[in-house]
Parts: structure tokens; C-alpha cells; sequence
């Protein structure tokens, strides 16, 4: 029984871990060409960020995979961007759609695909 409680309550937490995060959103403070700075409401999107909240619970810290999730370290050399993103965007085997969505993932499709 204690078996059985504990499956659930991990099981659970990997569900929220993996669905959590806010939609947190970077000034971007850079310098122009004119060497004035820039303060536009654009979002700074760090692929590899995403990727360490979003994607580490189930694939594993270095993207290894780990039980019945695949390594995605390499997937670059087995998916191409567009199809990486299909899989982010519509989700595959135990893997639900949209845990990154819009401009993030675009982002994590990319850097993605240059894992080789």
C-alpha cells in the first residue's frame, strides 16, 4: 500500500514540475548602434533556460533520457527543427502537447536541433 501512495504522490509531482512555470517576460536593456539604450517590453527568450524547467524532469539533467522518456541530447541528428517542433507543439507518446508553446517554443526547437 505505501508502495502504491508513494508512486502516486511522485508521479504527481513530476506532472506538476513539468507543467509549471509563468510567463515571465525580460526587459531588453541593450545598446543601439547609435550607442543610446534600448528599453522595448521584448521578451528575451533563453532556449536552454526553458529547456532546464520545462524538459530535465522527464529527459533527464543532461537530456539523457530516462526511463521511458528518450535522450533528446542528440535529437538534432534525428529530427529536423520543424519536426522537433511538432513533437513540443502536438506532443508525442507520453509526452502531452503544449508544455512550450509560441515564441519559446520555436526557441527550443532550434537550439534543439543543433544537438548533434
Amino acid at each position: 500500500m505505501n508502495k502504491k501512495l508513494l508512486a502516486v504522490i511522485f508521479g504527481a509531482g513530476l506532472m506538476l514540475a513539468a507543467c509549471g512555470g509563468g510567463d515571465d517576460e525580460a526587459k531588453d536593456t541593450s545598446t543601439t548602434d547609435d550607442g543610446s539604450t534600448g528599453s522595448s517590453e521584448t521578451a528575451s527568450v533563453d532556449a536552454e533556460k526553458i529547456v532546464n524547467s520545462k524538459c530535465i524532469t522527464c529527459h533527464g539533467g543532461n537530456l539523457e533520457g530516462q526511463g521511458s522518456f528518450p535522450a533528446i541530447a542528440d535529437v538534432g541528428s534525428r529530427l529536423s527543427e520543424d519536426e522537433i517542433l511538432n513533437v513540443i507543439l502536438n506532443g508525442q507518446g507520453a509526452m502531452p502537447p503544449k508544455i512550450i508553446q509560441g515564441e519559446e517554443a520555436e526557441a527550443v526547437a532550434a537550439w534543439l536541433a543543433e544537438k548533434k
